[in-house]
């Protein structure tokens, strides 16, 4: 029997391959740059078809120099010894099959031979999936740990025991402890080293249909979707990479959390947004008004939206006089009422059929025009009066008239004047109470909310595009490019007898020659082109924290992926916002009916298992249904109950920091607040720590967050101080999805300060 290297050798063994691995990295970036600078010097020259492979090729080659300087830190993170290798042979080096390491990426030698493994391919799929009862071939895992591009330690999971009877070292105590309990530093990590089977089975999911992952705090519902994005793109890269991926998330805060994971994970073009980033051009803020919220995220606001655009499209109460060149002409309401219905027969967007509706009564108006102008001259007068519908088109009393009848507009002037004057509103809507009336009813300038976004899409959507210069600036790029065509044309003629001595007659046409002389616009990735289009289809749509969006927003997801290809994750217990909804049957309803698949996360990798119970026990008193996935570590903490004395908050809160900061030795701490007390507990802390404290979607950069549980949502701390619980449960109308997600945010340890009354179940934890 061989001898098994020691230790220190195992260790220098995985260090020289390591190095071995940076060094083709090295190599493959440099080779990249090479081509791609050498492609870029080349120009915009020769034929088309030679333009279009010499952006195809500098396409590729950005995209895969970006991959290769994304996965820098941690490239290899495994490896897999598998059966038929003997303790102590080096069979990744021999070039054996029996073993295989497994990395962010896949490379392979110059001579094609593969040195690591895409974590995305099936032949790394028994990384994740290996047991010691199901071992997948598998005798040995092994997790390299790496400091910048050096192995510092070795993780060992010995699945075959004859493997250990055979001489070979175990190494290291457990990579996924060592990661569940290294401090947060306010980004999100990937979990590629360290996905457990039932991650790995979800993550590896068919693409079709909608999957709904639900699952408990801790149990990795957002590195699941992360993961699952990156797996989807690496395994139908031929569709997705043209129609792309969006992944959608709560807050600003929680999408800068996270944004680190995918180009870490080798994926570079996924579109993410927040809710409130959904459509280009808007920066929406949170919904203040919860009742306000709820009534815009209802379905049958999508009713009154479209009653609104209707209600634009209006007939005059009478009659009009209209003057064209000193000539008195009427604008008859059967004639609008004509024009409209044939306008809204065409079923085109708004904007688009005020074409028509525009076309037919500028006709008609010209056409009584040459009748009284005929009728004034003579009847034997039958001049050509085609010129006379521009004189109606210039004549301003016309413009007034028409504009009133059916006026372009925008989704945002839509809204505004909805919300703003209440006889629209009360017209789009019949339906509402008064009150409900009163509640949506707004300054014109008011910001526009999360709770809007749904409704101006929805708008834009009916309204369709709107040309501000009245299809002047179409007509004039019409008109360049008719004039370009014409050029091309004689210039193809000129150069007729030397393209047909030479073959190439006919390869080539005006409009190819035109293009090619167009100025070219800056090149866009198509995950760049989809940030910036409202109207693009998704290939597939990532949604985390799902649980909270209202039916308007599941609406405009849909819309943006017509293929309904989904992958949903969430936690209904911890919904808090307005119009969220009770099941993820009454979630998907409307749009999938039961079409849908349920998996459910069970293990509570994050929370302690303290304060996951405590969680737990408060949630349940209020008579919510929550997942109690377990959790796979105890704290070092039991979770803190302060009781303290009326307006003696703040005070304590200053009290007790100091010694929570400490315990966190250098890891990131939350301090969790009702909204009503934010800038209070905001400056207190600021006053302590000074620029050490954060808030907002920049705050976790620092080592102290002063935040309320909404922007919590998704996010994880060391240790978290929570400020008076049952105001965060009035806050939710007296629910306890808010409270629940700011006690569930701790890695470590959890503090409660309460001045008030103490919801059931944290009183136990006195």
């Amino acid at each position: 029997m061989p001898e098994s290297p020691s230790p220190s050798t195992e260790l220098e063994l995985e260090r020289s391959y390591v190095s071995g691995l940076y060094r083709r990295l090295d190599e493959l970036r440099e080779e990249k740059a090479g081509q791609l600078a050498r492609v870029r010097r080349s120009g915009a020259v020769g034929s088309m078809q030679n333009v279009s492979e010499r952006d195809a090729f500098a396409s590729m080659y950005e995209d895969r120099l970006a991959q290769l300087n994304a996965v820098e830190d941690r490239l290899v993170f495994g490896r897999l010894d598998l059966e038929g290798a003997p303790p102590g042979q080096d069979r990744a080096r021999d070039g054996d099959a029996d073993a295989r390491y497994i990395g962010r990426i896949g490379l392979t030698a110059e001579d094609q031979s593969r040195l690591m493994i895409d974590w995305r391919a099936p032949e790394a799929g028994a990384f994740y999936q290996a047991t010691a009862f199901d071992r997948h071939g598998v005798r040995r895992r092994r997790h390299l740990i790496l400091k910048g591009r050096n192995v510092v330690a070795l993780e060992d999971d010995v699945l075959d025991s004859a493997l250990l009877a055979e001489g070979a070292q175990h190494q290291g105590e457990g990579a996924l402890l060592a990661a569940l309990t290294s401090k947060r530093t306010g980004r999100m990590a990937d979990i590629v080293s360290t996905i457990q089977a039932e991650q790995d089975r979800i993550i590896r999911s068919p693409l079709a249909g909608v999957l709904v992952v639900q699952g408990g705090p801790g149990t990795g519902k957002t590195a699941v979707a992360l993961h699952r994005a990156a797996f989807l793109l690496y395994q139908h890269r031929e569709r997705l990479k043209s129609a792309g991926v969006l992944l959608v998330g709560p807050s600003s805060s929680f999408m800068r959390y996270i944004e680190r994971v995918l180009p870490s994970l080798g994926e570079t073009g996924v579109v993410m947004a927040s809710v409130g980033r959904l459509l280009p051009g808007i920066r929406a803020v949170p919904e203040p008004h919860r009742e306000v919220a709820r009534i815009k995220g209802r379905l049958d606001m999508a009713e009154v939206v479209a009653r609104a655009v209707a209600n634009r499209q209006r007939l005059p109460n009478g009659d009009r006089r209209v003057v064209v060149e000193g000539t008195s002409l009427v604008l008859g309401v059967r004639q609008v009422r004509r024009a409209r219905d044939k306008a809204r027969a065409t079923h085109k967007p708004h904007n688009e059929a005020r074409t028509t509706f525009v076309k037919i009564l500028l006709r008609e108006l010209a056409d009584q025009l040459q009748e009284r102008l005929e009728d004034s001259s003579g009847t034997g007068n039958s001049v050509d009066r085609a010129y006379l519908i521009e004189d109606v088109r210039s004549s301003r009393d016309v413009r007034i008239a028409l504009n009133l009848c059916w006026l372009p507009m925008t989704p945002e002037k839509l809204l505004r004047d909805l919300f703003s004057k209440p006889e629209q509103l009360a017209a789009a809507a019949p339906h509402l109470t008064e009150a409900e009336l009163r509640a949506l009813r707004r300054e014109p300038d008011a910001p526009w909310t999360e709770a809007d976004v749904p409704l101006l899409d929805e708008a834009a959507e009916l309204l369709g595009e709107h040309d501000a210069t009245g299809g002047h600036e179409q007509a004039q790029r019409e008109a360049a490019r008719k004039r370009d065509i014409a050029n091309a044309e004689q210039a193809l003629r000129n150069v007729d007898s030397m393209l047909r001595e030479t073959g190439n007659d006919g390869l080539v046409s005006a409009e190819d020659l035109a293009d090619l002389n167009e100025e070219t616009e800056e090149s866009m990735t198509a995950a760049e082109r989809a940030a910036q289009d409202r109207t693009w289809a998704y290939g597939h749509v990532v949604v985390d924290e799902a649980q909270e969006l209202s039916p308007m927003q599941w609406r405009l997801l849909m819309r943006r992926c017509p293929l309904k290809s989904f992958t949903v994750v969430g936690d209904i217990a911890q919904a808090s916002s307005a119009a969220s909804a009770s099941s993820w049957d009454a979630a998907m309803a409307p749009f999938v009916g039961d079409r849908f698949a349920l998996e459910e996360l069970t293990v509570n990798y994050r929370t302690p298992t303290q304060i996951a119970e405590a969680a737990a026990r408060m949630a349940q008193s209020a008579g919510l249904v929550v997942s109690t996935p377990k959790a796979v570590r105890e704290g070092r903490w039991a979770p803190i109950v302060d009781r303290v004395p009326a307006g003696g908050l703040i005070g304590r809160l200053v009290e007790v920091l100091p010694g929570e900061v400490d315990l966190a030795e250098g890891g990131l701490v939350a301090v969790i607040v009702p909204a009503e007390r934010l800038r209070a507990a905001r400056a207190a802390v600021v006053g302590l720590y000074g620029r050490r404290v954060g808030g907002g979607s920049g705050g976790l950069d620092q080592d102290i967050v002063v935040t309320t549980a909404a922007e919590s949502k998704g996010l994880e701390f060391d240790v978290v101080v929570v400020l008076e619980p049952q105001e965060l449960v009035e806050e939710a109308e007296g629910t306890v999805g808010a409270l629940y997600v700011a006690m569930t945010r701790a890695t470590q340890r959890l503090r409660v300060l309460a001045e008030g009354h103490v919801p059931d179940g944290i009183e136990s934890l006195d």
